[in-house]
């Protein structure tokens, strides 16, 4: 920490106009001036942009607009200082390169955010949001990264934790104090309705942040059936690109093809199977056998069958195959003479359509928006907690105040709900970093790129 690190903050391979050379430490301001030409940059006000060049001894690198800020009023709480340059690869090298030469230490991957939570400029939960930030890949996710990033998911984490250590303020005050007389006296029955409170806004909390994966991550989707059957078709309306080949031959698809696209601003990545069919066909084969295993992997399945075809034998082990798993129906060729058992229709999820006039495409796109609940998931606040971490800290911490509901129920002594109490709010802790283990910092920066 008493280092001065720097690092490249924008993309080191950008050929931009603007490439950003970040430094902060006890030593920003005094290492810059070594190559900086404006004289004054060392005594003036924070905050302030300068205008001069980088020079190594006499010769002039790059025209540049230098930013200086001053601690504690920066991202990391210290002097902190952003060299704007020229974009590309060897001039910001360059800089960068001369800030080492002169006394500057190249920053870990993250660095610069860990050092804002090391000096308590943001919490654990906050950092996590901004590698979440970076990553944004729509809409949706960037608003949930924001909302963690912004404090008001961590404002929701301490107002539950305020709740529980009044809990257990009171309990101490009983305990340790019995004669003190203006202290409410903590029995079962006024205990439990703010424990029932509490597991009523966990329980939200948990339920609600289930959503972060397919914000975050978005969702897979597989395209299933047997060849010939418009899979590629489907494929290419989607994607609204000609992805796919697309042909009346048997077989043309022999791996998997993927692409994404976005529903009501949740990103679908969606694969194109070969189709599976009994075949000699080396390579083919192989093509179906990852068609099987990826039904395995992926969140939710298009089968896609022939209206006027009776079906095969692979497509009734398809059909068991999915029938506990998320899945769609898609039965084309429906100008067709219909052929297909009607027992099909006794099936959730079954649309009838065209893929060579599109006929029935746009049902499905509203049957995706309606299997994931979509509609109701674009209309919601995005306080969700972000990640597997943070959602399994906030299940033992419901786990635990679920099982002081139950001691109440049993009439446990008091005493004793303490202790389940205390470890809900220290799992709630855990999440926003007022305890944390240097162990889960280091792994958590690792992720980040050098300049953030």
């Amino acid at each position: 920490m008493e280092d001065t690190i720097c690092a490249i903050s924008t993309n080191p391979g950008n050929n931009g106009a603007i490439s950003i050379v970040r430094l902060s430490g006890p030593h920003a301001v005094s290492i810059t001036s070594k190559i900086f030409t404006k004289k004054s940059f060392k005594t003036a006000k924070s905050h302030t942009i300068h205008y001069g060049y980088i020079i190594d001894k006499e010769k002039k690198i790059d025209e540049v607009l230098v930013m200086k800020m001053l601690a504690p009023k920066t991202y990391t709480t210290e002097d902190v200082v952003e060299i704007n340059c020229h974009g590309g690869y060897f001039t910001t090298q360059k800089i960068l390169e001369l800030l080492l030469l002169n006394g500057a230490r190249l920053a870990e991957p993250g660095e610069f955010t860990k050092r804002a939570l090391l000096n308590g400029r943001i919490n654990l939960l906050e950092a996590e949001s901004v590698s979440d930030m970076i990553s944004a890949k729509s809409e949706n996710a960037r608003d949930l990264a924001m909302n963690g990033i912004s404090g008001k998911i961590t404002k929701m984490i301490q107002n539950i934790r305020e709740e529980m250590v009044n809990i257990l303020a009171n309990i101490e005050v009983n305990i340790d104090y019995p004669e003190y007389e203006e202290e409410q006296i903590v029995t079962h029955e006024n205990i439990l309705p703010k424990i029932k409170h509490i597991t009523e806004k966990l329980e939200e909390i948990v339920r609600e942040s289930e959503n972060s994966k397919i914000i975050k991550e978005g969702i897979q989707l597989a395209l299933i059936g047997k060849p010939n059957v418009g899979k590629s078709s489907i494929l290419n309306h989607l994607l609204e690109e000609e992805k796919a080949i697309v042909t009346n031959i048997s077989g043309t698809t022999r791996d998997l093809i993927e692409g994404t696209f976005n529903l009501n601003g949740i990103l679908f990545h969606l694969i194109d199977t070969a189709g599976i069919r009994e075949t000699e066909d080396i390579v083919e084969k192989i093509g179906v056998e990852k068609s099987k295993k990826t039904i395995e992997e992926v969140d939710a399945v298009i089968l896609v069958l022939n209206y006027n075809e009776e079906l095969t034998k692979e497509e009734l082990e398809l059909l068991d195959k999915i029938k506990n798993k998320k899945s769609i129906l898609f039965l084309n060729k429906n100008d067709l003479e219909q052929k297909i058992t009607s027992t099909i229709y006794d099936r959730k999820n079954v649309i009838e359509g065209n893929t060579m006039n599109l006929n029935g495409l746009d049902k499905l796109k509203e049957k995706l928006i309606q299997m994931f609940h979509l509609a109701e998931l674009e209309n919601k606040d995005m306080n969700y907690l972000s990640n597997i971490r943070q959602i399994s800290l906030a299940k033992k911490a419901l786990k635990n105040i679920k099982n002081v509901q139950e001691q109440i129920m049993e009439n446990i002594p008091i005493d004793i709900l303490e202790i389940e109490i205390r470890e809900a709010w220290n799992h709630l802790g855990l999440i926003i970093g007022e305890t944390y283990e240097d162990e889960l910092i280091d792994k958590l920066f690792q992720k980040f790129c050098l300049g953030k």
